[in-house]
């Protein structure tokens, strides 16, 4: 509910995720990635409402559960959260490694006595360095705060996880290792729901790739074959992958469409660059791409 409208910050997101199988989700500011991570685990607003079913492998449905469940045994053990403000997720009154600590004991059958190594050892994984696990989270850059939040993610070695912009504020060297370390939990067997700008980061470690564009899922492609050829099919997809500055570094036209002020055709219309009558009316995803041409020969390829 927003001013006493309803919107949709999420509609018709579909797409299955496999042990072993990381999904990169990918799109603007506001298009309603984080809002579909939040949803999956229980943390939307008070005001917000979900519908339709989540579920884990063992049949539990995410959005179904209550937050005793969610609580109890989902987060952390069943799904992980590397969440988009770590800073907000930290106790402010604790230091990291006493956070970290907490984590081991509760999620993992670590003696008391091998609590400090653990809660180094998960420091490691995430990159955070180990003279700072003694400080409190104001102490902390953002980039260190980010490191915090996913060694907490990965302590539980949970089934799922959702990363949600996990290298934001590190530099390139960082981005790549936390990368590769999201990407060995990947082969260790779990499931990994990858939510980025970062399509550099994304293309290091990802299987397939979901677009969203207000509110949408627009595309789900292998990541072979979206990173190189032929391509996404969809035009919002391509124009994501044009504005890198190692491609076109070409950014997308316009402004994303208000959420509670959607056209009635495709949301993307405006901003397309081969827009036609059919795009008045709202494209159906066939599973690949919800565009009317989207398996019409590209003519920027031609």
């Amino acid at each position: 509910m927003r001013g006493g409208r309803r919107i949709a910050a999420v509609t018709d997101a579909s797409f299955d995720l496999a042990a072993g199988e990381c999904l990169a989700l990918v799109g603007e500011s506001g298009c309603g990635k984080s809002v579909l991570a939040s949803a999956l685990l229980g943390l939307l607003p008070a005001n917000a409402e979900s519908a339709g079913a989540a579920l884990l492998a063992d049949g539990t449905d995410l959005l179904a559960a209550d937050e005793r469940l969610l609580a109890r045994t989902v987060r952390g053990r069943r799904v992980g959260l590397v969440p988009q403000s770590p800073a907000a997720h930290l106790t402010p009154v604790r230091t990291v490694r006493s956070q970290l600590e907490e984590a081991v004991r509760e999620l993992t059958p670590t003696p008391r006595k091998r609590l400090r190594a653990g809660a180094e050892a998960a420091a490691g994984r995430a990159a955070f360095p180990a003279d700072r696990l003694d400080r409190y989270p104001h102490e902390l850059s953002g980039g260190l705060a980010q490191r915090a939040a996913t060694a907490l993610a990965l302590i539980g070695d949970a089934p799922l996880l959702l990363a949600d912009e996990p290298t934001t504020g590190l530099d390139r060297a960082l981005v790549d290792r936390t990368a590769d370390e999201l990407r060995r939990t990947v082969d260790e067997g779990r499931a990994l729901l990858m939510i980025t700008h970062d399509l550099a980061a994304a293309a290091r470690i990802a299987d397939r790739v979901a677009v969203m564009y207000a509110g949408r899922i627009v595309e789900i492609a292998d990541a072979t074959r979206f990173f190189g050829e032929p391509g996404p099919r969809h035009p919002y997809a391509r124009g994501l992958l044009n504005a890198l500055p190692e491609r076109s570094f070409r950014p997308i036209p316009g402004m994303p469409p208000e959420l509670g002020d959607l056209p009635a055709g495709c949301a993307f219309a405006a901003r397309c660059d081969r827009p036609d009558v059919l795009c008045g009316t709202q494209p159906r995803f066939d599973g690949r791409a919800a565009c009317h041409h989207a398996h019409a020969k590209d003519p920027s390829r031609a």
